[in-house]
């Protein structure tokens, strides 16, 4: 039986336990992951002769990972943005590294060192207040499937869940008595809590009664459950997105982005509060980024904004203030049409 190399071990244990049980990966990180280094494998196979068997830590180097991102750039016609992927994925297992073998410290440190490419700054697409109205003026409310669509939209505009946040919502999840709430499970198992618009609960409440999920033996089910009676797929919701979103693109076009998905009514959300004057810190904790860096890049599309995002990301001690979400006149205001339904 042949002997597993350092590396292999290592790796392996990396895919198995760290990530997934310690690290809280989410299943589509460790497959991108695991894709990047299945491209790795094949670089020192094809190129440095190195077959994946006999592969070890000591020849895990600065120039190898530089060799390999040189090679798929050059050679497979990956982009600065796909390059940098890779790299973050080979960063993470020297990260693991360093803890579990830190025999080659000086090497990881040189690993570590690869800065990124800078990639062109795609302009963000996302939906004005009168198209995200556009959008759910399409839906029959009043037919079952319509009902379940119409909270679908209505929980990814109010509160810019992720769309894998979305459909792994719980009827427990949610909180519908003051202050009414809704906890997402975000990237790294890290758990927040959302406020939900007060406008927004009746019609909660009423697809709750629908669903018979008013039944507390049900209280442990998907909220959202596709036409086989399973829990909805990143596919799934955004193919709930598109159906409504031709619909209202055949009313007023201009309204609805040609590419509209749910990670885009995000945008929009973000894009509603920021033009709304919200706070950074509080958009940060309402969508769960890890950093107020993240949430600086919905101020850039404004030069004016940006000057404010920057002055609200350097502050060192925030005053305490309630969150300008509930009280944000633009957001509430539309909210508030839900109830003319």
């Amino acid at each position: 039986m042949m002997k597993s190399t350092d590396f292999a071990t290592l790796l392996s244990k990396y895919f198995i336990r760290y990530l997934p049980n310690e690290r809280g990966s989410s299943p589509q990180t460790i497959d991108s992951y695991r894709n990047a280094f299945i491209l790795y494998l094949d670089y020192m196979e094809s190129v440095c002769g190195i077959r994946p068997e006999k592969l070890s830590l000591k020849d895990y180097t600065r120039e190898s990972v530089l060799g390999f991102l040189n090679w798929i750039e050059k050679e497979r016609g990956n982009s600065a943005a796909t390059r940098n992927y890779r790299l973050a994925a080979l960063k993470g297992f020297v990260h693991y590294l360093k803890y579990e073998f830190p025999d080659y410290m000086e090497e990881y440190q040189r690993i570590l060192g690869i800065p990124l490419k800078k990639t062109e700054q795609k302009e963000i697409s996302y939906m004005k207040t009168e198209g995200v109205e556009l959008l759910v003026n399409q839906i029959d409310v009043n037919d079952a499937n319509g009902l379940r669509d119409y909270i679908i939209l209505l929980l990814l505009y109010s509160t810019g869940v992720r769309v894998s946040e979305l459909i792994n919502i719980k009827v427990k999840d949610l909180s519908l008595t003051e202050p009414y709430t809704i906890r997402i499970h975000g990237k790294g198992n890290k758990g927040r809590y959302v406020p939900l618009m007060k406008t927004a609960i009746p019609h909660i409440k009423k697809y709750l009664s629908h669903m018979h999920y008013d039944n507390e033996a049900r209280y442990g089910e998907y909220l959202f459950k596709n036409h086989m009676d399973k829990q909805f797929t990143r596919q799934g919701i955004n193919y709930v997105i598109k159906k409504y979103a031709d619909k209202a693109r055949s009313i007023n076009s201009s309204l609805i982005p040609s590419d509209l998905t749910a990670h885009k009514m995000r945008h929009t959300t973000a894009m509603e509060l920021i033009t709304s004057g919200v706070d950074l810190m509080y958009i940060r904790d309402l969508l769960g980024h890890s950093s107020v860096t993240t949430t600086e890049v919905y101020a850039r599309t404004d030069a004016n904004l940006k000057r404010k995002a920057i002055e609200a990301a350097s502050k060192e001690l925030l005053p305490q203030e309630e969150a300008k979400w509930d009280n944000d006149t633009n957001l509430r205001e539309w909210l508030k049409s839900f109830n003319k339904r």
